[in-house]
């Protein structure tokens, strides 16, 4: 684990843990057969999953959001040379994936034996499967801090801390207001009870995601990291360190969960 430096932090450390939050988010998910999963054209929880399938035998199948665009991207050609099968929903019934229509033409489509996982990985599994997160960390702390896209990390590192630490994440989407109940809920699905050691900051989305202003893209070459969850961020922890938002002597945790693209 190495420490931030910059003079914008003051009394206030910085420490980065580098960690894989999709290996977590599959721990406890790949328990059948047939794996089916939603993500965008650049999804890195499409290629998790298919990585995942390859290593354990698992069958799996990516359902990406809008048209099929050939030759495919190297995000999709990986999960094909992994053995996943890429299908395609148009972006109305994308925004629909979750209803009991399209979750049921699914099935008829793939087999009622198969599992359908959410998009980024976060259900009840995946929750704890984050949740032991906290006990790795090898340093003293008082916040750990996370990007914070679908909720599942946010809801895990919460429900894993010790006594009297806390967890902020940051959201990388936005008008990401509704991310609050998703984190409660999945905490409900859980372990039904939820956390107060939590909360979202939804200053620093840089107009939502996959975004970025010029401002963002001159921290990213600085600091060279990856740009849609990590920049914002490690922007934010820095930024509100530099307004006096965290007391002098807090000992922060930032979870790198992507590395530079």
């Amino acid at each position: 684990m190495e420490e931030l430096l910059d003079p914008g932090l003051g009394a206030v450390q910085v420490f980065l843990m580098r960690d894989d939050n999709k290996r977590r988010k599959l721990k406890y998910n790949l328990k059948a057969a047939r794996l089916l999963t939603f993500g965008g054209a650049y999804s890195n929880h499409i290629r998790a999953v298919a990585e995942a399938g390859r290593r354990h035998g698992i069958e799996t199948i990516g359902v990406i959001r809008g048209e099929e665009h050939l030759p495919l991207n190297p995000s999709l050609a990986h999960a094909v040379a992994c053995g996943m099968t890429i299908t395609y929903l148009d972006r109305a019934s994308y925004r629909l994936k979750h209803t009991g229509e399209v979750l049921a033409r699914l099935r008829a489509e793939w087999g009622e034996d198969v599992m359908i996982l959410p998009e980024g990985g976060s259900n009840a599994d995946a929750v704890r499967g984050c949740a032991e997160l906290p006990a790795e960390i090898g340093v003293d702390h008082d916040v750990v801090c996370c990007p914070v896209g679908t909720g599942g990390t946010l809801a895990g590192i919460s429900a894993g801390l010790g006594e009297g630490r806390r967890a902020l994440g940051f959201a990388v989407l936005k008008g990401a207001g509704f991310l609050a109940g998703e984190v409660a809920r999945l905490q409900r699905e859980a372990y039904g009870r939820t956390w107060s050691n939590w909360e979202i900051n939804l200053d620093y989305h840089f107009g939502g995601y996959a975004r970025s202003t010029p401002e963002l893209d001159r921290f990213i070459e600085q600091y060279r990291v990856e740009g849609i969850y990590v920049a914002k961020m490690l922007y934010g922890i820095l930024d509100l360190a530099r307004r006096g938002t965290f007391a002098p002597g807090t000992r922060i945790v930032a979870v790198i969960t992507g590395e530079p693209g």
